[in-house]
């Protein structure tokens, strides 16, 4: 990992990584705990997870969870590709209710950072799309909290009509988060 990206909504990082080519294929350094603390990020996890979805234009989210069991992601695409959302949910800060998109895709070496305090989600954009996510703090049901991914007040441009909804998901709170 060689660069950092600070977006829009402050703690949201892209850290783009490196590929190192040869004959073999390629070695690929998604992220660098060592950069991260550069930029005042400690990188903890105590769950690694993987999801992994069939059809092109499913769609998970958006996901957190409020205090005291906020969640830190940091994830990347192992397959595929998607085009990811992040909702500022903090009431206090300047982009309460904002939303930014990335695209990510196993063939660009990057990966997302996520503090406390944003909703996440995704639509796949191939079939066959996997992530891997690094979690600090652990999935906790009475903290987790799902806003609809098509909520009219956000008005997030998915790329692609939704293929594949859970019935969780499709039930989400509408914006803004109760």
């Amino acid at each position: 990992m060689g660069l950092i990206e600070e977006q829009a909504i402050r703690g949201v990082l892209l850290l783009r990584g490196a590929r190192h080519p040869d004959h073999r294929g390629n070695l690929r350094k998604v992220l660098s705990a060592r950069l991260l603390r550069q930029v005042g990020v400690s990188l903890e996890v105590d769950e690694v997870l993987t999801t992994t979805n069939s059809a092109a234009g499913t769609v998970r989210g958006l996901h957190y969870q409020v205090a005291p069991n906020e969640e830190t992601k940091t994830l990347w695409v192992t397959h595929g590709a998607i085009y990811d959302v992040v909702v500022d949910v903090r009431p206090d800060e300047p982009t309460y209710g904002t939303w930014l998109s990335v695209h990510l895709s196993a063939d660009d070496d990057t990966a997302l950072h996520l503090p406390p305090g944003v909703a996440h989600g995704y639509q796949t954009l191939a079939d066959d799309t996997s992530l891997t996510y690094l979690m600090a703090g652990a999935f906790s049901p009475v903290h987790a909290r799902t806003i609809r991914w098509d909520d009219p007040r956000l008005g997030i441009s998915w790329p692609v009509p939704a293929t594949r909804v859970s019935d969780k998901d499709r039930a989400g709170s509408s914006w803004p988060p109760a």
